[in-house]
């Protein structure tokens, strides 16, 4: 057993050691503090106070029961016969009992550990619940800053498309004074510097929108990001990332919590028909003792009982059947996740794939686009060129950098992605 404990730890190690992120520390303290600001993580933390709580009440239930009963009755007519010449009394008029009893369950066949059991499972699935939104948060903070890393260079490339138009009105401004261009051609200049300066107040509005959904799932504010720098080295091997997933991923582990409650819920169903035997005693005052029967007397009583079923309805049986059945029904949704997620690891590996490539072939695209910028420009200083094509020559150049920056994007994104489907924490 202990050799085939090592085996699985190896491989998971093996696996798992080709695996590696690097994350800033402004995102990090980001992170770490949404754990402590965001309600939902509080309200998580709650409920593993109350699974161990209980768990407590469960083990309680080993407890003997100790009650207090007392009790008065008026009864008439007097119980009385003939005896002697007399009446004797057989039965008080003034009947009172007090009595301390005690209760104690001495053989249950397994009913308490399995609920104790149950208790536990229950009380780890809430741990890992708590996990699981951390897990989600993170993924979520991540994805905001990074969100508000794009759009900061965005607004960037825009400043520049928008001083670029602006240094051409000035020429094409300075033409039309001395008759080398016409009104047209500064209104046009004119329309595309309006167009950028909306362009520009989309980007800030969606800006201060991020913001705010930042404050909100941290309390904090968006500093000094300004890089996409969440690098992930990981195996490209689907069938590595599956495993490497359903050992740390909080989804596949809460899974396996579900599927392990429900085999508890059946053992504890196959319990219900075992006997029980328990233990009781009492001790008190009572009166009714021949022949001073209105006189309380001390009494005491001990003794052993068993419960045995016998006959339910088939209530057992029916109650097993069904708690199998849920097994079977976590275990093929378990088969639904794994599903799921190969194919999730396998979008996030292609778009990864396809955003690195994208990125290379950019290169080019922007080389090709300063070139043509030169050479508008040359020829619109020449006067054998015109206003239209050095605008369009010079905006290209930016959108080429703006194209560049959204496969940037897109490619953290994409490792972002990959990270959390695989389960590793990086905060």
């Amino acid at each position: 057993m202990k050799k085939y404990i090592f085996l699985i730890l190896f491989t998971l190690t093996a696996i798992y050691g080709t695996t590696q992120v690097q994350v800033n520390i402004e995102l990090k303290n980001l992170i770490n503090q949404s754990f402590t600001y965001y309600p939902k993580v509080k309200e998580i933390n709650n409920t593993i106070s109350t699974a161990q709580q209980k768990l407590e009440l469960t083990k309680l239930n080993n407890m003997p029961e100790i009650t207090g009963n007392a009790s008065y009755a008026y009864i008439q007519p007097k119980i009385t016969i003939p005896l002697g010449g007399t009446d004797f009394q057989f039965a008080p008029v003034n009947s009172i009992n007090a009595s301390v009893n005690a209760q104690y369950a001495l053989f249950d066949f397994g009913r308490l550990k399995a609920n104790i059991e149950k208790s536990k499972d229950e009380l780890q699935t809430a741990t890992h619940n708590l996990a699981n939104v951390k897990s989600q948060l993170a993924y979520q903070v991540s994805t905001i800053y990074y969100n508000l890393v794009y759009l900061k260079k965005a607004i960037t490339i825009q400043d520049s498309i928008i001083q670029f138009l602006t240094d051409n009105k000035k020429i094409v401004d300075a033409k039309l004074k001395n008759g080398d261009a016409l009104k047209i051609d500064v209104l046009n200049i004119q329309a595309a510097i309006d167009n950028e300066q909306n362009r520009k107040v989309d980007i800030q509005n969606t800006i201060q929108k991020q913001l705010n959904l930042l404050a909100y799932t941290s309390g904090t504010n968006f500093e000094n990001g300004t890089n996409f720098d969440f690098d992930l080295s990981a195996t490209s091997n689907i069938d590595d990332l599956i495993s490497i997933a359903q050992a740390t991923n909080m989804d596949f582990v809460i899974m396996k919590d579900k599927i392990k409650e429900a085999l508890s819920d059946v053992n504890i169903a196959k319990l219900s028909n075992k006997p029980m035997v328990g233990l009781q005693a009492a001790a008190g005052y009572k009166n009714g003792y021949v022949p001073e029967v209105e006189n309380p007397r001390f009494n005491y009583l001990a003794g052993i009982g068993i419960t045995i079923p016998i006959y339910n309805g088939g209530k057992t049986k029916q109650q097993v059947k069904l708690a199998q059945n849920i097994v079977k029904q976590n275990e093929l949704a378990q088969e639904t996740l794994n599903n799921d997620y190969k194919k999730n690891i396998q979008q996030a590996l292609t778009d990864i794939k396809s955003n690195m490539e994208r990125i290379q072939n950019t290169n080019g695209q922007i080389e090709e686009a300063v070139y043509a910028e030169k050479l508008a420009a040359s020829r619109f200083l020449n006067g054998t060129g015109t206003n239209l094509e050095l605008t369009n020559a010079g905006t290209n150049v930016q959108r080429a950098a703006l194209t560049r920056l959204q496969y940037e994007y897109q490619l953290c994104l994409a490792k972002i992605e990959l990270a959390r489907l695989i389960g590793y924490q990086y905060w």
